[in-house]
């Protein structure tokens, strides 16, 4: 009987000017992972460290509106790109590549080739970490970052809802089937203050700790329904960079010090 060849191993290579790599996951859309991505990156920021965010979502990227960039990047040699800065932050995003109306109708062989120019031709500098904003789902994009760069742990970010919750139990073993470090899990939007002062959990309760223990993963911390949150990322203005006292921004210190930990 014929032996099975053994799996493809993968190259699995550092992003070139960076230190620690971290993605911020879902398989989910629509759980908020961009907005946490971003006021994570600033909150590791006010901990000491250089950051730089990498939006690494073709199709729907968010991170020119979530920090008011406008202008387009540099290459100073037409085969590298220079990120942009802002806020002390370096940043990528394909959003700063085209104009915000275009729609990408790309096929996978496109989406791998972008992603690889973010990750290879970017000319990152001297930064401890970079948080890439990963798009939803575990298609070519996932296994493009999973199976060739380098990458030093996942946080998965999901709403306590069932729903929501299925398509994030995928991601956690799609993680674990490539052997990405999984850091934790992040329970976003789990409860709404309102105005009566009464605690309204409007997509339900318990889901995602529910699912990082029977996963046996660490859970990081819940992130409220809250209207400043909204807005300061409607406004391209980081919450935990803009308003470090927010109720909100020391929940996210919090957390980033839990990474900190995992990684130093």
């Amino acid at each position: 009987m014929s032996q099975k060849p053994p799996p493809k191993q993968f190259i699995k290579t550092p992003i070139k000017g960076t230190k620690t790599t971290i993605l911020v996951s879902s398989a989910k859309g629509g759980v908020g992972k961009s907005t946490i991505a971003v006021n994570l990156a600033f909150a590791l920021q006010k901990l000491g460290l250089k950051i730089g965010i990498l939006d690494a979502d073709v199709y729907g990227p968010s991170l020119p509106k979530l920090l008011n960039l406008n202008e387009k990047p540099k290459s100073p040699d037409n085969k590298s790109i220079l990120p942009l800065e802002k806020l002390g932050a370096q940043c990528m995003s394909m959003g700063l590549l085209i104009d915000e109306q275009t729609p990408m109708m790309w096929r996978g062989p496109m989406v791998i080739s972008a992603i690889k120019t973010m990750t290879q031709k970017v000319l990152w500098k001297e930064r401890d970490v970079i948080i890439i904003d990963m798009p939803p789902g575990t298609g070519d994009t996932q296994l493009t970052f999973v199976q060739e760069v380098r990458i030093d742990g996942a946080i998965i970010v999901s709403t306590p809802q069932d729903l929501a919750l299925l398509d994030v139990k995928r991601g956690i073993q799609m993680f674990e089937k490539t052997g990405v470090k999984i850091l934790g899990l992040i329970d976003n939007m789990s409860v709404f203050k309102g105005n009566d002062g009464q605690e309204y959990k409007i997509f339900g309760e318990g889901g995602v700790e529910n699912t990082a223990n029977e996963f046996n993963k660490d859970f990081l911390g819940q992130i409220p329904l809250n209207q400043d949150l909204r807005t300061s990322a409607d406004n391209g203005e980081p919450l935990t960079f803009t308003k470090p006292d927010h109720e909100v921004s020391k929940i996210f210190y919090n957390i980033a010090k839990k990474i900190k930990q995992s990684f130093l």
